[in-house]
Formats: C-alpha cells, structure tokens, sequence
C-alpha cells in the first residue's frame, strides 16, 4: 500500500490531527522562507507530541550540514528531506554525520529530470513540479522510472487514489491541498487517507 506523507505540520492542533489519521510521515519544514517554517526548539516540541509510530521527516534547502545533524542526533527529525541545491558532495558529506535516511527532491520537468533522480545516490528520491506549487506534473515522464519514489506536486485528496492507483509510488506528499486558509485541515487530511484505503 502506497504510503503517506503530510508535510508543513507547525501547530500542536496539527501534530493532534496527525495522530488521529496516522500518516506514515510528517514533515517540518525549516527553510527560513517558507510559510510553514517552524523552529528547530518548535519543531522539537511538536515531535514529543507526535505519535511514535509516525515518522518525522526534516524539510531543507541548502542548509548547513552540522544544524541538520544537530536535529537528528537530538531525535527531532527521523529522516532528512534535501529541497534545494544539495549536490552527491552534499549527501556524502552529510552521511558522515548521520546514518539516517535521506530524501532529495527532484523537480519534474523533462524526461533527464527523471533520469537524473534515478542515479541519485540517497536513499529516497522525491518528484515534484517544484516549490511547492501546489500543481501536478507531467507523469508520463516518471512511468518508467527504475527506482521507488515520493510523489509530490498537486496531489488532492480527490485525485490522489486515482494517480497512485496508476503510478504505484512508494509514498505519496502533500501538504497545501490539505489546508483551508494556510492551516491544516483535519477533514481534508481525513479524505486523503480515506482517499489511498486508509480506515476512518
């Protein structure tokens, strides 16, 4: 079963909602310009909250490889999520520091985009249309990839059983189409688990 990720969690109400639906992940997301951007002692508070058997992920661009350390070896986040520029140097670097799964995010926009995720060497590849846009992708260019994968990028919880159906990622992420008015929603969080077999 395809699992799921509801990222830009930044209230305690939204680590409550989360508990309830039970999502495989949740993601903080600690770029500075983000709306969602939460404080790495925020962020840690929340995480105490948040139930164990949910996996919390760490969103970031380009940030220094020692303030990601500093919040997995802390347990605030499980996994990291790279969002920007971040190069194989990068990773390497990082896996120096921690032994924690790493996701880095791709933008979709051409079949070498796919090409390029596909030899990444983290342990899980993220596809998006980019930015947080809040608009899917061409999918066509991802039917073949060899590898499994985040897909992100417009998915609601109308159409997200549909394309999963199709696609078979390992994960689905999403995070504006589960709000009303920039904050999180908990009956369209309840929809989109409804929506990929998850029970009431």
């Amino acid at each position: 079963m395809t699992k799921i990720k509801m990222c830009g969690l930044s209230r305690l109400c939204d680590i409550e909602y989360a508990n309830e639906v039970k999502p495989d992940f949740i993601g903080f997301v600690f770029a500075g310009k983000s709306k969602r951007y939460v404080s790495p002692e925020k962020a840690c508070e929340l995480r105490q909250k948040l139930d164990r058997g949910i996996i919390s992920v760490g969103v970031f661009v380009d940030a220094d490889i020692d303030f990601i350390a500093e919040l997995v070896n802390n347990s605030t986040i499980d996994i990291v999520q790279l969002h920007g520029s971040e190069d194989e140097s990068y990773i390497k670097n990082l896996r120096k520091l921690t032994d924690v799964p790493i996701i880095q995010a791709f933008r979709i926009e051409k079949i070498s985009d796919t090409k390029k995720a596909e030899l990444s060497t983290a342990d899980y590849v993220l596809l998006d249309s980019g930015g947080g846009s809040g608009k899917t992708f061409d999918h066509s260019l991802i039917e073949n990839i060899k590898r499994p994968y985040f897909l992100a990028g417009g998915l609601t919880p109308e159409n997200v059983g549909k394309i999963s159906r199709k696609l078979e990622p390992y994960a689905v992420d999403a995070s504006s189409s589960l709000e009303t008015d920039g904050y999180k929603d908990i009956n369209k969080m309840r929809a989109f688990a409804k929506a990929l077999g998850r029970k009431d």
